[in-house]
């Protein structure tokens, strides 16, 4: 059996934009290029062991992308209010970690228009830019607005919920392109229907709290030799072995031509990866969508 090109728990594909996209899968202290290996049959084994991706303890079962339960019930960064910032509970005195809230939630963060899988709203802090949108599988994003916290822009992102998704259709988004949308005929249409609401917030936190931004779509495009017609996932709960010719990476998703997988979700899996036919693997740009 060759030996493996990567073996460790994974985490998040770093990524960098291209054209198209540069993709690194990490397996503990190991990188792969991916793009070096599209066209490539491949082939990943969950060895079986998850790791907790912040005290390092052996867990039976993942939470939120890679904790164990103990870390998933402590940390500031597995509360709800990380998916609802909305319901922030700082000024009542309830932050798990208090230090780690006023680093990580108490600095600018931009609401933003994005097109995966149609158009949609979200929120990012101003330094996960354009990372957050490549993590997502965007082929298009437009900042809109920038506030002073993660509480305000969950609250701002609530407003523009009741007329815009803030969702991915995931399975949408690997089966190809997005429609182009002028986001920023959207972003006018938007800021106009909800200007009342959006006065609203800034009468409560200040006028300088919520700053409409004059920014450039950004564009994406992704190392795909070819989409999926219908979408199927594998999951290494069900089946820990992984295996086939890497057609593309989009978002944190590997496409298969036996499927696609969410490495992100799997967050803390020790794996091995494994190239089968090594020869068939194509150059990294031509041919790619």
């Amino acid at each position: 059996m060759a030996e493996p090109l990567a073996r460790g728990c994974l985490s998040k594909m770093t990524v960098e934009p291209g054209p198209p996209a540069r993709y690194t899968l990490i397996a503990g202290a190991d990188r792969v290029p991916l793009a070096d290996w599209l066209g490539a049959t491949l082939r990943l084994d969950w060895t079986g062991a998850i790791a907790c991706t912040h005290c390092g303890r052996a867990t039976r079962k993942s939470f939120g992308q890679g904790h164990c339960y103990p870390c998933f019930k402590k940390l500031a960064r597995c509360d709800t209010c990380i998916m609802k910032p909305e319901l922030c509970h700082y000024f009542q005195g309830t932050c798990r970690e208090p230090e780690w809230g006023e680093a990580h939630c108490f600095q600018p963060h931009v609401v933003y228009l994005a097109n995966a899988s149609g158009l949609k709203v979200g929120i990012t802090r101003r330094t996960q830019i354009p990372t957050r949108w490549l993590d997502q599988g965007a082929t298009q994003a437009l900042p809109i607005l920038e506030v002073a916290s993660r509480q305000q822009s969950g609250l701002v992102e609530v407003l523009f919920k009741e007329v815009v998704s803030d969702r991915t259709n995931w399975r949408t988004m690997l089966k190809g392109e997005a429609p182009v949308l002028d986001l920023a005929a959207e972003r006018d249409r938007l800021l106009a229907r909800l200007g009342d609401g959006l006065d609203e917030l800034r009468q409560r936190f200040g006028e300088e709290a919520i700053q409409e931004l004059d920014a450039e779509a950004y564009r994406f495009d992704y190392p795909v030799l070819e989409f999926p017609g219908k979408v199927t996932s594998h999951n290494f709960d069900k089946q820990a072995e992984v295996c086939g010719r890497l057609l593309g990476i989009k978002g944190q998703y590997l496409i298969f031509d036996t499927g696609v997988i969410n490495l992100r979700k799997f967050t803390g899996y020790e794996v091995e990866l494994r190239a089968v036919d090594p020869s068939l693997a194509g150059p990294a740009t031509p041919g790619l969508f």
